[in-house]
């Protein structure tokens, strides 16, 4: 049997408290995504912005890419905003006149990154959002890059 001295109990009661509290905080519920509020989630995931010229959001429920396009985009820089929630990872591929110009990923854990892309002549933009970590929901946009 440990005998443990008056001294050292309220120490190891603090530790105790404090890794209880690590645990459940680490283990936060997961967001559900067969409920999610795409629209609600993706007002806070992306910033406001004027002036894009390609966007979309979603669910993506199995490993199938969803494709958006968007015709006639100018060549120039712009910043392509993503953001996704669930877990894992989401994967945005960006391609014009048929050939792919960037690929991007955004952790999902409710976080936003960004990238940037150069459209090197005016075409069709497309990105494919998917993700081999599915179920999860994803956002993006792109916007031309200030200056």
């Amino acid at each position: 049997m440990l005998i443990f001295s008056s001294a050292r109990r309220p120490a190891g009661l603090v530790a105790v408290a404090a890794a209880t509290l690590l645990a459940a905080t680490a283990c936060q519920q997961p967001v559900d995504i067969a409920h999610a509020d795409v629209p609600a989630w993706k007002k806070d995931a992306l910033p406001a912005a004027t002036g894009v010229v390609l966007e979309d959001s979603g669910k993506i429920l199995n490993r199938d890419p969803i494709v958006k396009d968007s015709p006639s985009v100018a060549a120039g820089t712009y910043t392509l905003t993503m953001a996704c929630d669930g877990g894992g990872k989401a994967f945005f591929a960006v391609s014009t006149g048929g050939k792919q110009i960037a690929d991007a990923g955004a952790a999902c854990n409710g976080s936003r990154e960004v990238a940037k892309i150069k459209v090197p002549a005016t075409a069709d933009l497309s990105i494919s959002a998917s993700s081999v970590d599915a179920p999860l929901i994803f956002a993006y946009q792109v916007v031309p890059a200030a200056g």
